[in-house]
């Protein structure tokens, strides 16, 4: 059994599948309901409108229709597309077990406990026929499918087969009046619609179910008596074939399989049986361990059947559908039936080269698995999982081709798989031993190889090699030197296919793909939810794979795509150019032609074949929202602008990728507020003043407009912005304006006529205007505001612009070949004309009003009065506007104006780069900033693989060898790399190496502070509560440590405590011995020690420094570890719980201590 899909849920009754889409429904015990996508493994609906249990439901053939019969008596038919009950019929007495619709006319069967079946009309929704003479429970009811019969099963122990040819000659409207009074005749003294046509009795219990056979006249029950009956028919009687004993509880349900020659039964006894309908003998047998089994269903049109159970359903096939085939150049080996085919890819061509042997065996699925072929010997290899496993070697005559009858006896053997590997050797897996057998063609072991991993499949890796499968990983093993060459952690591998050069390999799980190289160095790994099926390499190094309904591509890269949808699974055998050949489930080889055009495309962006690109962007009809986001998320605005006639999305992609010559085109077009702002904000970025100046002329943006002069230094400009506030009375405008001009005598009549006549005086004051001072202090009388005393004023001026107007300068590069040679695809030539628009033509612009008057003409603008705000449309201003060039030169970014071209002297590699390139030292790489070829060093040369305790190492390598120069505040910071040994007389082509962070004697001094340590930590153990073995070794190494270092007055204190102990081991107390004599004649330290052997302490558990007694502590409340005071309030470090010296009242661990 290949189970498919499976579902937890309350015990299932009724099933059915859809004929077209991969949906089942299930009908629970609990009254819900579900309709499943099976394929993806989602629930798509429920729908709960029963009360009580649903034991029957079934899906239309052709409408978006379903039925369903619950406990509740009622028939509801229900529409799955708005998902809601279209009607309810009623007429049954009691629980409904079954519904079924006809297969051609408006009919629903069903059938009920109380005794009757029922056939409905749901079209007229009326019941048109009862069938009674069943005397118990009927069980099921089921149409032919061909035929005007229905079958039903009862628990009075009988079926029954019912002729209901009359009732569709009753429905059919008659043709003349004669037959219309018959009908009537009938209808008024009751005629009979159906008719018993055979009672079939032999089952000596109820019987649960019985159905048809799809084409031949049989018919199959299951009954309570635990037996499965076989029952033939012809026009005059039935008759029972033959009794299927082996359930051991009530047997449920039971079905012929639509393609195969065989019975499925599942039964209370929580088993699923396979039975040849043929020689009437179990084939094979499934068991659950808790539930018992209730229904079958088998999908109309392939090979899937479901069965529900106890705690849910299981969609399941019985045996693989994958043909097993082998490609070789132009030809491609495959097994169909009982015959070795051959296909010829070129011609199209496709014979019978020689007969297989059947399996004797009568299980399932021993149909030939894989399939492997040597074609300078013309032999082919068929491994299948008879007898647990085993594989036939056939050599193919010559002149065998083409006749196909010429058998041959085949050489067998027994293995998990069996693959060449060269041209007249073959390798088989033995999984008991664990080993390979290489084979010649005589079915000889020449060769054993012992795997140095568990395999439990091996697969063809080049010649001499083996790809072996493990659980979770695969390896390349090399059966000449029996060495791994590569592994790599995978999902479960299923299938393997190698490029057409052996440098890539894809290898297929259910689920997942990995590409990798042909070392197994991992490249990508795609995740599908649909199951996998098969794949191919093109001639371009793309992967084709097809999953149970899509072709789909994979790049280089992991990119993926769909190239088309299938109606049926296929198996892809070779992809040449745009045709990809395949295999289908009944064997037949097929060959679709694909559109390639998508991942060619992004193919050749990938490999920067710009050529490509260009050609087929012109050519091609490549187009939609998918492949422009596809480009913009690899960093392609500007090819992306090609394809794209919508004016918003143009003018997203060309800020993106910062063309404002198109950006500016789009949005005169769109003319909207918000993009006339983002034009600006980016013209900005690119310091192309103009460009701003128009953006902020077309959205009335006067304050930005005012400093955008400012900084530009365009004095002219901001004088004429003054009038304009002037003229449209806005004070705030005004005073910032002359603010940003630094015109004192302005801002004091500005502030005189708004009425600060205070802020007008002091203004006046502090810039030394005494006249209009005296004239304001006239006007303000005792109000004038006093100064404060001691203060000298400095007058508030305008600062001086960095680089007054004009665009920033450009440096000369040469055109982008998407900029260039792609310019006119997609928008015509409608930017030709604006190429002659030279550079700096933002000094140009000058201010107009609306009705055109010249920029100097303010009075004609006071004459004119105030324009209205709501007059927007005439031009980018309400007062005053700049002198624009007509439309057609809408400004542009100057790219062509040669002379102001600053061209930029050439970088010189950088001394961080010379470091890395001349050395191998780790250290050298981290000084230049290169971490990651550091750790690639340090793991080649150390195997190193943690980095994390090196980190602040690196760091201080790379700061302490670079200095930093700040040359201006809107400039970035410069790096300087600090050379070893530099000075002035040094030639500046020679670079020396990094500067070194330490020297010798600083590391001398940390290594001499690390022996110290190493010391205090060894004496702090030996004061730890210790078992005495243990407390003699701490005392050992305290005393061995220290005795190395000089330390011999605390080498014998460590000597005479470790003699205490009475040690057990010889050699420790003559060691001991011999210390101590050692440090009487020398009783002193080299080094003194935060040590005080004679004052007991506990030691602080973070930082392992001792507390004496007497001296302040603090402790965990949880654990009672003691820290020095520094630690309070810091998480504790041993038992990672409590705060250090948290005010805890105690742990309250039983009810008595609670008063």
């Amino acid at each position: 059994m290949l189970t498919k899909f499976e579902t937890k849920s309350n015990r299932v009754k009724g099933l059915s599948f859809h004929s077209k889409r991969p949906w089942i429904l299930a009908s629970l015990h609990s009254g819900v309901i579900q309709l499943w996508d099976y394929r993806m493994g989602t629930l798509i609906d429920r729908f709960d409108e029963h009360d009580g249990p649903v034991r029957g439901v079934h899906f239309h053939k052709s409408q978006p229709l379903f039925v369903s019969g619950g406990d509740d008596y009622k028939i509801k038919v229900w529409n799955y597309k708005t998902c809601r009950c279209l009607f309810t019929l009623l007429g049954h007495l009691d629980y409904i077990r079954t519904v079924q619709f006809h297969h051609e006319h408006p009919w629903i069967v069903s059938a009920s406990d109380d005794q009757t079946i029922r056939i409905w009309n749901w079209q007229s929704r009326t019941c048109i026929s009862v069938l009674t003479g069943h005397n118990h429970y009927v069980m099921c009811a089921s149409f032919h499918p061909k035929e005007d019969l229905v079958v039903s099963a009862s628990l009075d122990q009988t079926v029954r087969v019912w002729d209901i040819s009359a009732l569709k000659n009753k429905t059919a409207s008659p043709g003349d009046d004669l037959l219309r009074l018959g009908q009537m005749n009938t209808d008024l003294f009751g005629g009979v619609d159906v008719v018993v046509k055979y009672v079939l009795e032999g089952h000596d219990r109820g019987v649960n179910w019985a159905s048809f056979h799809p084409n031949l006249p049989l018919i199959v029950s299951g009954a309570d008596d635990r037996q499965v009956k076989l029952w033939r028919m012809n026009d005059t009687k039935a008759w029972e074939v033959d009794t299927l004993r082996g359930h051991m509880n009530n047997v449920s349900c039971v079905m012929f399989h639509a393609k195969q020659d065989i019975i499925v039964s599942n039964s209370e006894d929580k088993s699923i049986r396979i039975w040849d309908a043929t020689k009437r003998t179990g084939i094979q047998t499934f068991r659950r361990e808790h539930d018992r089994f209730w229904i079958l269903s088998a999908h109309p049109e392939m090979n899937l059947l479901a069965a529900g159970h106890d705690s849910g359903m299981i969609v399941f096939k019985l045996e693989r559908e994958r043909p097993a085939f082998a490609v070789s150049g132009d030809i491609i080996f495959y097994t169909k039936e009982r015959f070795l085919r051959c296909y010829e890819f070129s011609s199209q061509r496709d014979t019978q080269v020689i007969p297989i042997r059947r399996p004797g065996s009568t299980s399932l699925n021993q149909s030939p698995k894989t399939l492997s072929y040597s074609p300078t010997e013309n032999a082919v290899l068929i491994c299948s999982d008879v007898d647990g496993g085993s594989y036939e070697l056939y050599v193919i005559p010559k002149d065998s081709a083409g006749r196909g009858d010429s058998g041959q006896e085949a050489k067998r053997g027994t293995g998990g798989s069996a693959v060449f590997v060269a041209r007249n050797r073959f390798a088989v897996l033995d999984k008991s031993s664990n080993q390979v057998l290489v084979k010649n063609l005589k079915n000889e072991i020449v060769k054993k190889s012992g795997l140095p991993f568990p395999a439990d499949a091996i697969f063809y890796a080049g010649t001499g090699n083996l790809l072996c499968r493990a659980e979770d990983r695969v390896y390349i093993f090399d059966l000449q030197q029996r060495l791994v060459i590569g592994d790599l952690q995978t999902p479960f591998i299923k299938y393997v296919v190698w490029s057409n050069d052996m440098e890539s390999v894809a290898l297929l799980s259910k689920h997942a793909i990995v590409i990798a190289s042909k070392k197994l160095v991992h490249q990508c790994t795609l995740h599908e939810t649909i199951r996998v099926k098969s794949g191919a390499w093109d001639d371009n190094g793309v992967f084709i794979y097809t999953t149970l309904n899509h072709i789909k591509y994979c790049l280089p890269n992991g990119d993926s795509g769909i190239i088309r949808t299938l109606d049926v699974p296929i198996y892809i055998t070779k992809v040449s150019g745009n045709t990809i050949f395949c295999l289908d489930r009944d064997g037949k080889n097929r060959a679709i032609v694909i559109d390639a055009t998508e991942y060619v495309f992004k193919l050749s962006l990938l490999r920067k074949r710009y050529d490509h690109v260009m050609s087929m962007i012109r050519n091609s009809q490549l187009c939609g929202q998918a492949m422009i986001a596809y480009l913009q998320q690899k960093g392609f605005p500007e090819v992306a602008l090609h394809f794209v006639k919508d004016e918003r999305t143009r003018f997203n992609l060309a800020l993106e990728s910062g063309n404002i010559q198109i950006a500016v085109a789009s949005a005169k077009e769109i003319d909207e507020r918000d993009h006339w702002y983002r034009l600006g904000v980016e013209a900005l970025r690119q310091g192309n003043a103009g460009i701003v100046e128009y953006a902020y002329q077309r959205t009335k943006n006067f304050e930005r407009l005012s400093f955008l002069y400012l900084i530009t230094g365009n004095m002219d400009k901001l004088t004429k912005m003054l009038k304009i506030a002037e003229v449209k009375n806005d004070v705030m405008g005004q005073f910032h304006n002359a603010l940003y001009l630094g015109d004192v005598r302005e801002r004091i009549k500005i502030l005189e006529n708004a009425g600060h006549l205070p802020l007008a005086y002091i203004t006046a004051t502090t810039h030394g205007l005494q006249d209009v001072a005296e004239r304001l202090a006239a006007e303000l009388g005792d109000s004038v505001p006093s100064l404060p005393e001691g203060k000298q004023p400095s007058l508030l001026m305008p600062p001086m612009p960095v680089m007054c107007g004009g665009d920033w300068p450009l440096l000369r590069v040469m055109k982008g070949i998407f900029e260039g040679g792609l310019d006119n695809v997609g928008r015509g030539t409608a930017h030709e004309e604006e190429e002659e628009v030279e550079g700096d033509w933002g000094d140009e612009l000058d201010m107009v009003d609306v009705n055109g008057l010249a920029n100097g003409d303010v009075t004609a603008i006071m004459e004119d009065g105030e324009v209205g705000e709501e007059n927007e449309e005439e031009g980018g201003w309400d007062l005053e506007d700049l002198e624009l060039p007509p439309e057609a030169e809408t400004p542009r970014a100057s790219v062509n104006a040669h002379s102001a071209v600053f061209v930029a002297p050439t970088p010189g590699m950088p001394v961080s780069q010379i470091w890395t390139q001349r050395s191998s030292l780790a250290a050298e790489h981290a000084a230049a900033g290169n971490f990651d070829t550091a750790m690639r060093l340090l793991n080649r040369q150390l195997g190193i693989r943690n980095f994390i305790p090196l980190r602040s190492m690196f760091l201080d390598l790379h700061t302490g060898s670079h200095t930093y120069l700040r040359a201006f505040s809107s400039a970035p910071v410069v790096s300087l790399a600090v050379e070893r040994g530099w000075n002035e007389s040094a030639s500046p082509n020679v670079r020396g190496p990094p500067a070194l962070v330490y020297n010798f004697s600083q590391m001398e001094e940390k290594l001499r502070a690390g022996y110290l340590r190493q010391q205090e930590l060894a004496a702090y153990f030996t004061h730890c509560n210790l078992q005495m073995p243990h407390l003699r070794l701490a005392l050992l190494n305290a005393m061995t440590v220290c005795y190395k270092a000089k330390n011999l007055a605390t080498a014998a204190n460590f000597a005479r405590r470790l003699l205490e102990t009475n040690p057990t081991v010889e050699n420790q107390a003559k060691m001991a011995r011999q210390v101590l004599q050692a440090a009487e004649r020398n009783m002193i330290d080299a080094s003194e020690l935060n040590y005080d052997f004679r004052n007991p302490f506990v030691v602080c558990g973070a930082t392992y420094v001792p507390i004496y007694r007497g001296q302040k502590d603090v402790s965990c409340p949880y654990c009672s570890s003691r820290f020095v005071p520094s630690q309070e309030g810091q998480l504790c470090t041993v038992c990672d719980l409590a705060v250090v010296g948290a005010d805890a009242s105690g742990l309250l661990c039983s009810p008595s201590q609670v008063r």
